[in-house]
């Protein structure tokens, strides 16, 4: 289980065009970081080089257990993170019952966890209906609640208040609170300050 995060003089680049300035981060269990900075200097690039989709040019992402000792990095991104994004990544001709259960059979999540985030997330409505027709903050929980319905250390979460209402801000205020608690770890990029205590980490071009 991953119990700390190290990025090492991390480098991207998006064509011929550095991103940012070489950065450096610890995300230790319990702590929760979010990344900040202008639009367009790679926010959403680090969290997912952090995932392993994207190469950096320079730089190292580790994972360690709670002894400290180095994660096999395949075996840390596929086991034991989740990457929220800003783009919901769901299937629009599907039913929100059938994208749920992809995403839970997928990521191995339990018929308790499935159940948990069900009630949490309030979906036993919407279940039934096509993505296509649920509004953008309806989408947001249901791409949300595979937090809980199979649970995971590191949550990398890019804009995940958008565009929730203030209720449902509220209830991932309270999500978020709870992993920490339980000695999750917590990457997020945001314009807006997190509803929870964190340190915040400033990309510059």
């Amino acid at each position: 289980m991953i119990a700390s995060l190290h990025v090492d003089s991390l480098t991207l680049s998006r064509g011929a065009r550095r991103l940012f300035e070489p950065r450096s981060l610890r995300v230790e269990a319990g702590e929760a970081v979010m990344l900040s900075g202008d639009n367009g200097v790679g926010k959403t690039s680090f969290l997912r080089a952090v995932a392993g989709f994207f190469r950096p040019d320079a730089g190292t992402v580790g994972f360690a257990g709670a002894d400290g000792g180095a994660l096999d990095p395949e075996e840390a991104r596929a086991d034991h993170l989740h990457l929220a994004g800003h783009h919901d990544g769901l299937k629009a001709q599907r039913r929100a019952g059938e994208e749920f259960a992809f995403w839970a059979d997928w990521l191995g999540g339990g018929s308790a966890d499935r159940a948990a985030a069900i009630e949490t997330f309030d979906l036993g409505p919407l279940l039934g209906l096509d993505v296509r027709v649920l509004s953008a903050g309806q989408r947001r929980r249901l791409a949300l609640a595979r937090l809980r319905a199979a649970p995971r250390p590191l949550w990398l979460l890019d804009e995940p208040l958008s565009p929730l209402d203030a209720r449902w801000r509220g209830l991932m205020a309270a999500e978020m609170t709870a992993h920490l608690a339980r000695g999750g770890l917590i990457l997020a990029a945001a314009h807006d300050p997190l509803p929870i205590a964190c340190r915040v980490a400033e990309l510059v071009l």
